[in-house]
């Protein structure tokens, strides 16, 4: 990825009942994110850390699910998941990034289960 990122959502539908957020991009990237992967992936502070090294694996959430989405200006959206957590703000770059290494993220997330 280059380090300016211009690509915008064309579309973003929340399918509740399948507990994913699609996001189509303007260069035609369509991306179906399921709810799970989105809440232990949480852009937030909560999840991340506050430093390199400190990220939280979040465990069970195989069932939360996404009740709303709340746009932040033009350039990002907050989910108000299921389980309680909001602080997570999805900039269109992060949404954009867990489409592109989704495979490899959740390959990466079950080894550390596992542990």
């Amino acid at each position: 990825m280059t380090a300016e990122f211009n690509r915008v959502p064309t579309e973003i539908i929340l399918h509740k009942k399948s507990r994913t957020l699609e996001v189509v991009f303007d260069d035609v990237e369509r991306f179906i994110l399921p709810c799970e992967y989105l809440r232990v992936f949480s852009p937030s502070a909560e999840v991340r850390g506050h430093g390199v090294g400190n990220a939280k694996l979040v465990l069970g959430k195989e069932h939360v699910n996404i009740l709303a989405l709340e746009p932040v200006g033009q350039y990002a959206i907050k989910p108000i998941f299921s389980d309680g957590h909001t602080s997570g703000i999805y900039s269109w770059k992060t949404l954009y990034e867990l489409g592109v290494k989704q495979e490899e993220n959740w390959r990466d997330y079950l080894e550390k289960a596992k542990k």
